[in-house]
């Protein structure tokens, strides 16, 4: 069942039935039927329409936002900057793919060849609730320009959001049987990719989601993108700003509510800041206590994406507590609604489970480094490795810092975030290849050798 419901109330607003076999069935008929005539079509054609897109959802923001905020809680002003990176990836693709998409030619022993870039078939996307425009964005526009074909099952909370995308796709002039959105339940995601006319899968969502679905993928030798969880550490080498440094990881920890997988949930502080930086932290937390409505742009304190989610956190913090963390702020469930205080934890250590876990919800733990080398000791004792930041006045210590991070994207002086340009992927159990920039255009590719 698909439902939409209000996580600031717990209100039930609407229901929708899963799609019968017989429904999946027609929708997987559908991108396969369409993927001949999408394929032939010009890149320049294929991108003129991926531009058009760019231009509507940068017309519908406030409506796109306004439906993200009631389905699973984001923050109005979050979400109409949500709708730019969606609106800035939309664009990069368009203006960019028939470079990326362009022949290689290649001098080989004997003689010359070209490597030509084009499509697999149809692909599955299974996306989350976290960002539920966004994520489907750097799936999608870089599939539409190349000539895939897409089936896009959506989270169980965000039926409004998977409506409106396809909305918006269908008036820029993207096929009917091009892009169709499934209202599957996940037990058929198996079934999908067991179909021979499904090449490929992406998934962005939980460890567990990414497991079951790499095993059925692999079952059926059906290509797959993994973007999983994170517990991203940020190491504070020094600062000339203490205040405006505390200010950033702050910022970026409670930004969605702390419901990304790229925030820095790990903040790893060198021995001679420590102190003065848990005590600014925990008073900067502390402004996010008070709850309010998403809708509303002056509130600091979204809920959760759902009752479930608030109530998963708060579990979390209060097992660190009864392990032996210190609770410097908040953790406590307060509403009606999916409110959870803004919290600071620390004193974790590796017996505990908050060390390992990831903590999907506002939760910053703080960890003290006595040196460089156990800074990046304990960033990369986790079995995460999606993002990481660095704070650091001298830029070579950092880069040098940067290098030794286990992760798949690091940051420099800032804490996180995402651009159309910059690849975006982690590794360890963060998941498996990358999106967005020229290496997001790559992973469904067909990279064909002709030897000449």
């Amino acid at each position: 069942m698909y439902a939409v419901t209000n996580p600031a109330t717990g209100e039930l607003i609407e229901q929708i039935e899963n799609a019968t076999e017989e429904e999946v069935g027609a929708a997987i008929g559908r991108v396969h039927r369409g993927y001949d005539s999408w394929r032939r079509r010009t890149v320049a054609d294929r991108a003129k329409i991926v531009s058009r897109a760019a231009e509507l959802f940068a017309e519908r923001a406030g409506e796109l936002a306004a439906i993200m905020t009631l389905e699973m809680g984001k923050r109005i002003n979050e979400g109409r900057g949500e709708i730019g990176i969606v609106v800035d990836i939309f664009n990069y693709y368009a203006d960019n793919g028939p470079d990326l998409l362009a022949d290689e030619p290649m001098t080989i022993k004997g003689g010359e060849a070209v490597i030509t870039k084009g499509p697999i078939g149809p692909l599955l996307g299974v996306m989350p609730w976290n960002f539920p425009i966004y994520q489907v964005a750097r799936f999608v526009a870089p599939n539409l320009v190349l000539g895939n074909t897409i089936l896009l099952k959506h989270a169980s909370i965000c039926p409004r959001s998977a409506v409106a995308i396809e909305s918006v796709l269908r008036d820029a002039g993207v096929p009917d049987d091009v892009y169709v959105n499934t209202f599957a339940s996940s037990s058929q995601i198996p079934a999908i990719l067991a179909d021979p006319r499904i090449q490929g899968v992406s998934l962005t969502g939980s460890e567990q989601a990414g497991i079951s679905v790499a095993a059925e993928a692999g079952r059926n030798l059906k290509k797959t993108v993994l973007e999983l969880g994170g517990s991203d550490p940020l190491i504070v080498l020094d600062t000339d700003d203490l205040d405006e440094t505390v200010k950033a990881t702050a910022t970026a920890r409670m930004r969605n509510c702390g419901q990304s997988c790229n925030a820095p949930k790990r903040m790893i502080v060198l021995a001679d800041l420590y102190d003065e930086f848990v005590d600014r932290l925990t008073k900067r937390v502390a402004d996010f206590y008070l709850p309010g409505d998403p809708a509303d742009p002056e509130t600091k304190l979204p809920p959760l994406a759902s009752i479930a989610a608030a109530d998963e956190v708060a579990g979390q913090v209060e097992k660190a507590v009864e392990q032996g963390a210190t609770l410097r702020t908040g953790g406590r469930r307060v509403g009606p609604g999916a409110y959870l205080e803004a919290t600071v934890l620390t004193d974790v250590t590796p017996e505990m489970d908050a060390y390992y876990e990831e903590i999907f919800g506002p939760v910053v733990i703080v960890f003290r480094a006595e040196t460089e080398e156990q800074a990046i000791a304990i960033a990369n004792d986790s079995p995460f490795g999606l993002g990481a930041s660095v704070f650091g006045t001298d830029r070579e210590r950092s880069s040098r810092v940067a290098r030794q991070i286990e992760a798949g994207m690091v940051y420099l002086n800032s804490a996180g975030g995402s651009q159309a340009d910059l690849p975006f992927g982690g590794i360890k159990r963060s998941g498996m290849g990358r999106e967005l920039g020229p290496a997001g255009i790559e992973e469904f590719m067909n990279k064909k050798s002709i030897r000449l």
